[in-house]
């Protein structure tokens, strides 16, 4: 997906990421601080006084705090690094 995302405009890769974000925020399987960490990240790409690339890392930021939780399930593991990887391609 990271790859697909090479080719797009930063608004969509930043709205593809909102939409794995908000699969994990809606998934009662997955943990409270996981769905609170990706509810957080969608609120930062949501910020439009920030520029695309600021969004994105504040976003990476609140995911990385997350991805290493070894509660986590591996379906929402494999989200979040998908929307890590799709955020990484987004540059000003």
């Amino acid at each position: 997906m990271a790859a697909a995302a090479a080719g797009m405009d930063n608004e969509a890769k930043i709205r593809m990421a909102m939409a794995v974000l908000a699969s994990i925020v809606n998934d009662t399987g997955v943990p409270r601080n996981i769905r609170r960490a990706a509810a957080k990240a969608l609120t930062f790409l949501r910020d439009p006084t920030l520029t695309h690339a600021v969004r994105a890392a504040n976003a990476i930021s609140a995911l990385d705090e997350v991805s290493q939780d070894p509660n986590m399930p591996f379906h929402a593991r494999t989200k979040i690094w998908q929307a890590i990887s799709i955020l990484e391609t987004v540059r000003d």
